[in-house]
């Protein structure tokens, strides 16, 4: 295999993970960060069962585990009732998958061990090192920083995020729309798996105020919640952030009085954009850099590191046809990601009496049959999208 330097931005999990496949891949690896440390406000906090195993074949599976929660199973609840409406369990992926079950825990933590074991093989790691330039010849790609610095690699991948600098440098279209509403997710040590008799992840649907239950295990791992829901399209930033606002909302997913205190909050648009090219000459987008959505489902960020493993290995053929890296991942992220988060959306929020009834009653009888339950669980996975993409 020939030697390739790689330059990777963005050391978000993406970016970190991009940047440790090609290390041990045998390639000459630089890391660039904008920020001065990796960013731990609480994001994506789902790993699939694919990429549970792209972690094993990293190494860190092991560590990985070790800082989060194991979950099998998740639900859908009708909000306004308190009603388990369906379960879905991972076991019945066992046979497909050398893990059936999901792991909950903050993204920050994929990125710190990966970035450690970047370090410990002697590649470089630059913190505080936001790209402003590039420019390709037909051989090699110049990157420029802010702070003077200069770089020349082979190929070049961005990893920095939805409003990726070198998405915007290579002037690619970011296709897609907004929703109009926003995600408020309120961190919270309140138990709701003791209170509801929920399990770890749940999808609680409601006409007005849909709500998302999850639990991660902390940087202390003494496990805290996350609820997530949708705000109204004509809130105020401030009033959305408000403490009687948020007190209030807690309150309508069953929170008494007296334990609605809370440790975080974050507050963000919401996206359904894929970018019209995942390559420009020697560049790859990867991850945020190279499509958004709504998380829903917990799909973007895995998505985003089957990318990462795809062209780390891509990159290694002695003679790689760069078309395929786009020509894959491009219909796998429209098909499995957004068109999967966009749905879960809607079965959250239908109005529609009859159609609520209907969609309820869908997961119902797809939960009850078994060949129906595997077929959901391997779309939900990604694991149906990762087989696609070995046989393209």
């Amino acid at each position: 295999m020939q030697r390739r330097n790689i330059l990777v931005v963005g050391a978000g999990p993406v970016g970190a993970v991009a940047a440790l496949a090609c290390a041990r891949l045998g390639h000459s690896v630089t890391l660039l960060e904008a920020q001065q440390r990796i960013d731990d406000e609480p994001r994506a906090s789902t790993t699939q069962p694919p990429t549970l195993a792209i972690l094993a074949e990293l190494g860190l599976i092991e560590e990985y585990i070790r800082v989060g929660l194991i979950s099998r199973t998740f639900q859908f609840w009708d909000r306004g009732t308190l009603t388990r409406i369906a379960e879905f369990d991972f076991e019945r992926l066992r046979g497909e998958t050398d893990f059936p079950f999901v792991v909950q825990t903050e993204q920050h933590k994929l990125a710190g061990m990966a970035i450690a074991r970047l370090r410990g093989m002697g590649h470089s790691v630059l913190m505080d090192h936001r790209m402003v330039g590039l420019e390709q010849s037909r051989d090699t790609v110049s990157v420029h920083c802010e702070n003077g610095a200069q770089f020349t690699a082979d190929y070049v991948i961005g990893a920095d995020g939805g409003r990726s600098t070198v998405r915007k440098l290579l002037d690619i279209e970011f296709e897609g729309y907004t929703w109009p509403e926003r995600f408020l997710v309120i961190t919270t040590r309140f138990d709701f798996a003791a209170a509801l008799g929920c399990c770890l992840r749940n999808y609680m649907a409601d006409p007005d105020e849909w709500t998302n239950l999850f639990k991660v295990a902390g940087d202390d791992l003494k496990g805290r919640w996350r609820a997530v829901y949708n705000t109204r399209a004509d809130e105020t930033d401030e009033e959305a952030l408000s403490d009687a606002s948020v007190r209030a909302r807690l309150s309508r997913i069953y929170v008494p009085e007296g334990e609605r205190d809370y440790l975080h909050l974050n507050l963000y648009k919401v996206h359904q954009r894929v970018a019209k090219q995942f390559r420009k000459g020697r560049v790859f987008l990867c991850g945020d850099a190279a499509h958004v959505n709504n998380p829903i489902g917990g799909l973007g960020l895995n998505s985003g590191i089957h990318e990462a493993w795809d062209l780390a290995h891509l990159l290694s053929e002695k003679d790689p046809d760069l078309d395929a890296y786009e020509r894959r991942r491009r219909p796998l992220n429209i098909e499995y990601v957004q068109e999967q988060t966009i749905a879960n959306k809607k079965r959250l929020e239908e109005r529609e009496p009859a159609q609520r009834a209907k969609r309820f009653q869908e997961l119902r009888e797809m939960a009850a049959d078994p060949v129906r339950h595997k077929a959901f669980l391997m779309k939900a996975s990604l694991l149906e999208s990762v087989r696609r993409a070995i046989r393209a």
